[in-house]
């Protein structure tokens, strides 16, 4: 084999390690030195180093840009279709549904088809391409009056269009980065990173989008630090900030744009050529095991609850606690800022509570988090907006002690050759199933708990506390579940059930 002879055969001549030019993305076999307990450097290690850089820079971008197109319209979105007049019966959550409808697609789709027949950066050039095209349509998409809503199917369409061609867009970016790592394992959580930033970042310029600058001085009439300040503290209200939120389809629209481009500099990663087309289906017979049956019933929760979060806080932090509208991005994306932090120490965690431990600690986060949702407004008024903006820092743990754990559990309990179909088929409750459901249940909570009814039956004003206890309970009873029913033996990489 090459210059070796077995697996301690002798050096014949120089040993070659794959790499990738930079120019062409063509492999290549590049002259490895040998050095002393078997490590072999490149001759030209300085360029191997550059070659490296700049294909995770590439990376990076990738991700960054994939994740603020996400993080770009899908925080205020389930604040906004309400606002356009849509029923919360079934259209709001029809429209919401898109992309867990997307998602169930998706597991078919890119998986069995699109990553088999076409060079993954191609497919996602063309998925972002038709994609931001359809935010933009929805950015033009208005409600004409405040009697009469927005039309809905054009906006329906669109959204649909747009979440079929960015949700397999999901698994495909992950694909590239794991085909063209030297060292996945090493480097991929640090590249994926990125994506987490990029949701971050498409948060805060929102903070001076959605101003008021009618009611904003000039900066020349007043110091900077007094122009900030009325900037920072004069949102927009009303129909004027319901016009302007259409700008989040308009950023997350450029962005995908802008990806599209970019994916034609990516490195060529061709279709798959190998794997079983319904894998997934032998997966599902692990859920004969009792403790992956749990572990299945409770990840369906626990994905319902997590979509109840994304359902109402941006209405709650609005109109519950009054919080200016133009802070309600920044603020969910403390989320995003703690799931950095966490996932920093979930491996400690692991180690030392377990699997079981870690993972109900995990959903009692989404309790402890819709627990203060609930009571907030019985709190004093001077703390009522703290604790619930101190709150969404619990989204680091609900998301790497449950959902992170969940997916290095998969990995550990499957064998090897169903492991990517075991995690696509969980995938289909997180992203699919559980919040798909959540949606009309949180569609049904808002009629069954409204306080206040516009002229045309849909709802204007809920009681947050009856609904917040419902997500609640759920949580508890997900973590009662895990807690006294989950038992993975240990060492158990098994065959299917009989």
């Amino acid at each position: 084999m090459g210059g070796t002879q077995g697996r301690r055969g002798i050096h014949r001549g120089p040993l070659t390690r794959p790499t990738v030019d930079v120019a062409s993305d063509v492999p290549c076999h590049e002259p490895l030195a040998f050095r002393p307990g078997n490590a072999y450097i490149p001759h030209h290690f300085p360029m191997f180093l550059i070659r490296e850089g700049l294909m995770k820079l590439r990376l990076s971008i990738m991700m960054f840009l994939q994740f603020f197109i996400w993080g770009a319209w899908y925080p205020l979105v389930f604040d906004y279709v309400p606002s356009l007049g849509f029923n919360t019966d079934w259209q709001v959550p029809l429209v919401l549904g898109t992309f867990n409808l997307s998602a169930l697609v998706a597991m078919f789709f890119s998986n069995q088809f699109a990553d088999r027949k076409f060079a993954a950066e191609k497919f996602l050039a063309f998925s972002h391409l038709i994609g931001g095209l359809a935010m933009i349509g929805l950015s033009f998409i208005k409600r004409p009056d405040g009697t009469t809503p927005a039309p809905y199917w054009p906006f329906f369409g669109l959204m649909l269009l747009h979440t079929l061609f960015y949700v397999p867009t999901i698994s495909i970016t992950n694909a590239i980065a794991f085909a063209n790592l030297q060292d996945p394992a090493k480097d991929f959580g640090k590249v994926r990173l990125w994506g987490t930033i990029g949701w971050i970042a498409a948060a805060w310029p929102f903070v001076f989008i959605l101003v008021d600058w009618a009611k904003v001085p000039s900066l020349g009439d007043v110091g900077f630090v007094t122009w900030l300040g009325e900037a920072l503290g004069s949102p927009l209200t009303g129909a004027t900030l319901r016009e302007a939120t259409r700008y989040t389809f308009l950023a997350a629209g450029i962005a995908s744009l802008v990806l599209a481009a970019f994916s034609l500099i990516l490195p060529h990663t061709p279709p798959k050529t190998s794997g079983e087309p319904l894998a997934w289906l032998e997966a599902i017979k692990f859920l004969r095991k009792p403790y992956l049956l749990i572990l299945f019933i409770v990840t369906f929760i626990d994905a319902a609850v997590h979509q109840a979060y994304f359902y109402w806080t941006a209405t709650f932090l609005k109109e519950g606690v009054n919080l200016p509208g133009n802070w309600v991005m920044p603020v969910m994306s403390i989320g995003q800022i703690a799931e950095i932090l966490t996932m920093a120490i979930l491996g400690y965690v692991l180690k030392t509570l377990g699997w079981r431990f870690t993972m109900v600690i995990g959903i009692l986060g989404h309790a402890g988090r819709f627990a203060v949702f609930a009571f907030a407004q019985s709190l004093p008024e001077a703390y009522r907006q703290p604790a619930a903006i101190l709150i969404n820092v619990l989204h680091g743990i609900c998301y790497a002690f449950f959902f992170a754990t969940l997916y290095i559990f998969i990995d550990e309990y499957f064998p090897k050759d169903i492991r990517a179909s075991a995690q696509g088929l969980f995938n289909m409750l997180i992203l699919g199933v559980g919040p798909f459901v959540s949606n009309f249940v949180s569609g049904r909570l808002a009629t069954m708990f409204a306080t206040a009814v516009n002229e045309a039956g849909n709802v204007t004003a809920v009681d947050f506390p009856s609904v917040f206890r419902v997500p609640l309970l759920a949580a508890v009873v997900a973590a009662l579940l895990l807690l006294v029913l989950f038992h993975p033996p240990k060492g158990d990489r098994g065959d299917v059930p009989t």
